[in-house]
């Protein structure tokens, strides 16, 4: 069965996130996701992937564990995502931490969508350089998996390094959330196979893409596969797609395509806009379960 999910900015002008998972479980969603931005450098000199002008939600979201928190507290099932965290921007224990607190107080219910980032400023506020920001984020990973699953957690790598250390709570499910990897460049499935549990690509408009290349998510599936078992992992990669909309032909055909959970993208606006679309999705989506 193909689950099926919603993705908003938490922005501080939006719906509040405990609302919007409270309307999301009512709704039979599997699960929600926000994304995050630590901030938006002004000088805006790298260029949004989206398009000419970057949307102010982009500097006006909450912090993601923190929304992400309130989501679960008032929700009993729904899974609660990242989507994504940017890895490159946050100290891995800290991070380690955050991630297994969610886990932990949620009853297991974090999924962890992880990427690099796009805005080269951005991270190098936080002190990693664009051209690094791949490597960083597989250390940091890495070393949170460890602290995840070791009892005396140790790592020691280029750009992380630490000695034994204790870290609880350790994350309800076992080895810690799955690790969705959300890029869709060549490298991406080899990454997926070494440190992570599934892919996870923004759509994209075949019309919209036809200037940079079309993404082709069939090949995408089969490559991510490929790798998966040429590194000897077990069981079935994790095949999530975000940010869709409400075309049902679209989404039979990501379905065909092999993705198991598919995400509906919600504008980061007020309760009188958010909600009716929560209902439309749901309606959809029960097109595809019924």
């Amino acid at each position: 069965m193909t689950q099926f999910g919603l993705l908003m900015f938490p922005a501080d002008y939006a719906v509040r996130p405990d609302t919007l998972a409270r309307e999301a479980e009512a709704f039979g969603f599997e699960s929600l996701f926000f994304p995050e931005h630590t901030h938006i450098p002004a000088s805006r000199r790298s260029a949004w992937p989206g398009g000419a002008d970057l949307p102010k939600e982009y500097w006006h979201t909450h912090d993601p564990f923190v929304a992400l928190s309130a989501a679960a507290s008032v929700t009993h099932d729904l899974k609660v995502g990242t989507g994504i965290a940017l890895v490159t921007e946050r100290d891995p224990i800290l991070m380690a931490k955050q991630v297994a607190s969610l886990d932990h107080l949620s009853g297991g219910r974090v999924l962890l969508g992880v990427g690099a980032g796009w805005n080269a400023e951005e991270m190098e506020n936080h002190g990693t350089q664009f051209s690094q920001r791949w490597k960083i984020l597989r250390e940091r990973v890495l070393a949170m998996q460890q602290i995840w699953t070791e009892e005396e957690a140790e790592f020691h790598g280029q750009f992380v390094d630490f000695e034994k250390l204790w870290s609880y709570p350790k994350p309800v499910q076992a080895g810690g959330p799955p690790v969705l990897l959300g890029a869709s460049t060549k490298y991406v499935y080899k990454r997926i196979a070494e440190y992570g549990h599934g892919w996870f690509p923004i759509y994209q408009n075949p019309a919209r893409a036809s200037a940079s290349g079309a993404v082709d998510y069939r090949a995408g599936i089969e490559q991510t596969r490929a790798a998966w078992s040429e590194a000897g992992r077990k069981g079935e990669p994790d095949f999530s797609i975000f940010g869709v909309g409400p075309d049902p032909a679209i989404i039979e055909g990501l379905i065909d395509d092999g993705f198991n959970r598919v995400i509906f993208g919600l504008p980061p606006a007020d309760a009188d806009t958010v909600l009716p679309l929560i209902e439309q999705y749901a309606g959809i989506a029960h097109q595809f379960n019924s």
